[in-house]
């Protein structure tokens, strides 16, 4: 009975375990699919559709805060311009925010990289520096279902990486972008 109690509790560490180290799996798992250009690889760690939806609901809410003076004081016209630029926000979410859409931006970096020479070996025909977004960025647990990973844009305002736990595994569901001064 002891053999089998034991069995349980080292089953159940085991599992707890694999759970708390789930975002650094997810973490290296979105380096590792980066890195090697593979999308499939990219969507066991990204949910697009729920990281679309809070994409799409970033840009509502950035063009309303941003617009809502401009559609104020330009009366028809103004509310008008602010229903296209909404309606071409979330046209490029849509678009950007795909296994396809990723796909295409890693080819477009790897073009470039390659062009301006900064590749692995140096050489324009070598492969190209991996990308590593997440490299420096400060890890936190919010809850037992919610991790977080914040990097600093090129101006320094953080950018906040959300994780959370669907069952046993960890998927990036939003990109937090500090839009206040801008």
């Amino acid at each position: 009975m002891k053999k089998w109690l034991l069995l349980l509790a080292l089953l159940l560490s085991a599992l707890v375990a694999y759970v708390a180290a789930g975002p650094y799996l997810a973490i290296n798992g979105i380096r590792n699919a980066l890195a090697a250009q593979d999308v499939a690889a990219l969507e066991q760690h990204v949910d697009f559709p729920t990281l679309r939806r809070n994409m799409k609901a970033h840009v509502e809410d950035y063009i309303a805060r941003r617009g809502g003076r401009l559609a104020e004081s330009g009366g028809l016209l103004g509310a008008i311009g602010l229903q296209i630029a909404g309606g071409l926000g979330n046209t490029a979410v849509d678009t950007m925010v795909t296994p396809l859409g990723i796909g295409a931006l890693l080819q477009g970096r790897g073009m470039w990289m390659r062009a301006s020479g900064q590749t692995v070996d140096n050489d324009t025909y070598g492969d190209p520096r991996p990308a590593d977004p997440l490299k420096d960025a400060k890890l936190d647990y919010q809850s037992l279902s919610r991790f977080t990973a914040t990097i600093a844009d090129d101006r320094g305002k953080p950018v906040v990486a959300v994780f959370h736990r669907q069952s046993l595994r960890w998927r990036l569901v939003d990109i937090q972008l500090d839009t206040s001064n801008h």
